[in-house]
């Protein structure tokens, strides 16, 4: 069985009497440790699957399971739990608390866990020196450049040891330096066994992934030669 695994997926919206269709039969398996890059122009649907595929949300109709569960009509507290046993996020933006180090941004999803203080420390130092920053764990987020920020927000994504890891732009405030480095680590993480799925509109960023899943119009119209079934590839 596929890691991810989505089948006849469907996600409509309600604006005000308009109704939204962003998603329309979407047929997708992503495997484990697979670097795949989800791309698409704005509109095209690729954040709101990416909201399903991290279980921000639910779709109307169809199903969807990642790791096996079923979390198609999953309910929020259930929503969160897979969050935070099964998934890490990197986003665009960095999303660090500006007055914690890095050490303390990357222990706070383990918070969450119950894990102790001790473990906390442990693990997240762990994770700091996976992505190169053991020289910068006393200095705080605006201490860092954009390179050494987006590196402590993948070692937070990484401490709680998710089998996913979702990215949102993660190269869209970096230089294409810094940019190249941060994906040349996401493909080392895909090499370990790590499952990275990236969201861009980039084609060249898309083109560093091992496979590509191309989305338009809320469908999926290519996705590398993986086992998809949607009504734009038959």
């Amino acid at each position: 069985m596929a890691l991810i695994e989505l089948r006849d997926v469907t996600k409509r919206y309600r604006v005000g009497e308009q109704e939204i269709v962003a998603l329309d039969g979407i047929e997708l398996e992503i495997a484990q440790g697979e670097f795949a890059a989800i791309i698409g122009p704005s509109g095209s649907g690729k954040s709101t699957l990416m909201h399903l595929l991290g279980c921000l949300d639910t779709p109307t109709t169809g199903t969807m399971h990642i790791d096996g569960i079923d979390v198609s009509r999953a309910s929020s507290n259930r929503l969160a739990e897979m969050r935070n046993q099964k998934i890490g996020f990197v986003f665009q933006a960095f999303n660090l608390l500006p007055k914690f180090n890095v050490l303390g941004n990357v222990e706070l999803p383990m918070i969450y866990s119950g894990v102790t203080a001790r473990e906390r420390r442990e693990r997240a130092l762990y994770a700091i020196e996976r992505v190169g920053l053991t020289n910068r764990v006393h200095n705080t987020p605006l201490q860092l450049s954009g390179g050494q920020m987006q590196r402590v927000a993948i070692a937070r994504a990484l401490v709680n040891d998710p089998k996913i890891v979702f990215a949102d732009e993660p190269t869209g405030n970096l230089d294409s330096i810094t940019g190249a480095t941060i994906l040349a680590l996401f493909r080392e993480l895909s090499e370990q066994g790590r499952t990275i799925v990236l969201v861009t509109h980039d084609n060249e960023i898309a083109a560093q992934a091992a496979r590509k899943i191309e989305i338009r119009d809320g469908k999926i119209v290519g996705a590398g030669g993986a086992k998809v079934g949607s009504p734009a590839l038959v």
